[in-house]
């Protein structure tokens, strides 16, 4: 491609790399830089072919036109201006930077030491060395795409499952997808995954990150990846490991072509994105882009010393959302997903972080407010992982309305209900009502909490009944890393077994977890692999193993349990009351019973004296607002079997975990729960009975 070598000053607006027909307009935010220069490469990124000084700079914003660029250009930049760490600045022109606003990433970060920013022997002076051949660099995008029509889903709240999914893991072992489009974006939009997904009833899948990542050093020593994806270095660009590669694609358009094929099915996409810290880690860390551009700019760094990072986020570093200019990436970032991609929604790792002022947390922070009165991304989902490790990082129910948060309050609790009766009957009523001591604030709704027994860190639902200890050694940590406290329980014995008792206790109480999940108030989230019975074999932090540690195993799926899982989530479909859009408050309805009732096995209101009884590990809910049906829920913790008098009315027994294959029958004055068990009625206007 021949181009030309000089740059017109270009305007300084839009950031990124932008082709207009003509040539392509390159604007980059370094106000602390003194000079930048855009360099030129040959398509795959490894020769330069040319260095071009940005001619113009307004309010901090370099920027430079380029006559007869083309899409395809690969580029990067040098940035100049004073390595003085102590003062927060760690310019370094001998490396080449990734542009923040990059589409797509040429090359990979493989842990060489050419991305050092300092001197090996001499921290205070900058690295001589040029990485011009290794550094990553961006490729300028212009992608029209067909849509066909595509709208998103904008499935209702409190319609919503969640289904979180790794995008490799999910197909990388599926024997009915594609040998090539296996643990792709392809895989995903493969019909035999889509006819997985639309059977067992999610409405919406959770990716983990897709957002281009650069693996840590030291894992990559360790022939390790950071997996999850929880590494980003570009958060524009499409993680080009989950391309298949096939002719006539991009990693661009086959994401765009697997939204399109879930919103085909009324599946929605949901995205984890990172945007409180960067691949580059701490003052040891790699210089890849947001560090050599303006590090003084990007990140929080310490008040006593600006050699060094804040670390709230346990990964060497932390964005700085309170700098307007970064929050403006943030924003950009979000609203290319929604508008270019198609995307419906977003969980934001470590909220707390983005909504820090100079340290606390506010509900009222620049990044809430900005995505609030965005028209763009006011109708999206918004969750938030609702912690951080900084001062005050726990903020559990304090985000705005219009915001969803994981509930690792109910993930503890109904683990410890279920399998060590550790939890009061008020404690479970608390989380079964979607945690209204935490979310009935400020208009939210019982939406609001997502509730989960298992996700991707942790334990699979398998191995939380399969092992009391974590088994990580596969790490490299010793066993030093993960939760030490997972309330889990290995019904007798360590790991797998061919004990057929303790196989059925095993399976009784993944029932049971299923159940209480999928009936709860709230916005239910499934781990992609709980329903087939997915086991890590006792990792419960397999960050790292891109292997068949964390691959869905397809060949070994528990199909009676997805069958089962699939039924859950067809009862709560088709059942109102078991997925309340507002708040249940005991208030009496037409029919003369309250919205919702609590019951123990004799059938009388909980007293305050058992509300609060740790001993007591059984409880009938009976839940009819106006306009449902009223449904019965009757949970059975306890090792044996527990009978229970019905509330009045006819009731038609619909579900048994213990014994999923029953047919609907009517019950009796009372009723018998076996142990480990739920039973599931609604009121049978055919049956009459005295109370």
């Amino acid at each position: 491609m021949s181009i030309a070598r000089n740059l017109t000053t270009g305007a300084p607006y839009p950031l990124g790399a932008h082709w207009d027909g003509r040539g392509v307009n390159f604007a980059l935010v370094a106000p602390h830089a003194r000079a930048v220069e855009l360099c030129l490469f040959d398509a795959e990124g490894h020769g330069e072919l040319a260095r071009l000084a940005l001619p113009g700079n307004e309010h901090g914003v370099w920027h430079g036109y380029l006559e007869g660029g083309e899409p395809g250009l690969v580029y990067g930049y040098r940035v100049d201006g004073p390595y003085a760490p102590q003062h927060g600045h760690r310019f370094n022109p001998n490396k080449v930077l990734l542009d923040p606003y990059a589409r797509l990433v040429v090359g990979q970060y493989r842990g060489q030491d050419g991305f050092n920013g300092h001197d090996a022997s001499n921290a205070r002076q900058p690295d001589p060395a040029d990485n011009a051949a290794i550094a990553l660099k961006a490729r300028v995008v212009h992608e029209p795409y067909d849509w066909r029509g595509d709208t998103p889903p904008r499935v209702p709240l409190a319609e919503t499952i969640l289904y979180e999914v790794h995008p490799k893991g999910l197909t990388q072992r599926h024997p009915d997808v594609a040998a090539r489009s296996r643990g792709t974006y392809a895989g995903l939009a493969s019909t035999a995954m889509l006819d997985h997904l639309q059977t067992l009833g999610v409405t919406t899948v959770s990716l983990l990150p897709v957002h281009h990542r650069a693996d840590e050093a030291r894992l990559q020593r360790a022939e390790l990846s950071n997996y999850w994806g929880y590494s980003s270095i570009a958060f524009f660009a499409p993680e080009t490991r989950y391309w298949s590669g096939r002719q006539g694609s991009t990693p661009i358009s086959e994401f765009r072509d697997m939204v399109r094929a879930l919103h085909t099915r009324h599946i929605e996409v949901i995205l984890d994105v990172v945007y409180n810290h960067t691949a580059e880690t701490d003052e040891h860390g790699p210089t890849l882009s947001f560090r050599g551009i303006d590090n003084a700019l990007y990140y929080r760094l310490r008040a006593d010393n600006a050699a060094l990072y804040e670390n709230w986020t346990g990964c060497g570093n932390c964005l700085d959302l309170a700098e307007p200019r970064v929050l403006q990436l943030v924003m950009d970032s979000l609203r290319y997903w929604v508008e270019e991609m198609h995307v419906d929604g977003f969980r934001f790792d470590l909220a707390p972080i983005l909504a820090r002022g100079a340290h606390s947390f506010s509900a009222t922070a620049a990044f809430l407010t900005a995505v609030r009165q965005d028209p763009v991304l006011a109708r999206v989902k918004l969750i938030a992982e609702p912690w951080d490790i900084g001062p005050d990082g726990y903020q559990l129910g304090r985000f705005p309305a219009g915001w969803l948060e994981w509930n690792d309050r109910y993930r503890d609790t109904m683990r410890a209900f279920w399998l060590h009766q550790e939890r009061s009957l008020g404690d479970f009523a608390r989380c079964f009502a979607a945690s209204s001591d935490c979310f009935r604030h400020d208009t939210r709704l019982p939406s609001a909490s997502v509730n989960f027994i298992a996700a991707h860190d942790g334990f699979t639902l398998r191995d939380l009944v399969s092992y009391n200890h974590k088994h990580n050694d596969a790490n490299g940590e010793h066993n030093r890393d993960g939760h030490h406290h997972n309330h889990s329980w290995n019904c007798g014995v360590e790991g797998e077994t061919t004990d057929h008792a303790v196989l059925r206790l095993r399976t009784l109480l993944q029932r049971a977890l299923l159940a209480t999940l999928f009936f709860s108030q709230g916005t239910p989230m499934l781990l992609a692999g709980d329903e087939i019975g997915r086991t890590q074999r006792g990792n419960n932090n397999a960050y790292g193993q891109d292997n068949a540690v964390s691959w869905l195993d397809w060949a070994e799926a528990d199909l009676e349990l997805a069958a089962y899982t699939a039924r859950l989530i067809a009862l709560r479909k088709r059942y109102p009351a078991l997925r309340h859009a507002h708040w249940y408050d005991g208030a009496p309805q037409a029919d003369g019973h309250p919205d919702i009732a609590w019951l123990t096995p004799d059938g009388h209101a909980l007293t305050v004296a058992e509300w609060e009884a740790r001993s007591r590990c059984c409880i009938g809910i009976r839940l009819g607002a106006a306009g449902d049906e009223p449904c019965l829920l009757l949970f059975n913790a306890r090792a044996h079997a527990v009978d229970f008098t019905l509330p009045r009315g006819a009731w038609r027994v619909l579900l048994d975990s213990a014994d999923p294959g029953i047919e609907p029958y009517p019950a009796e004055v009372r009723l018998t729960v076996p142990a480990h068990g739920v039973l599931m009625a609604v009121s049978s206007a055919d049956a009459t009975r005295s109370p």
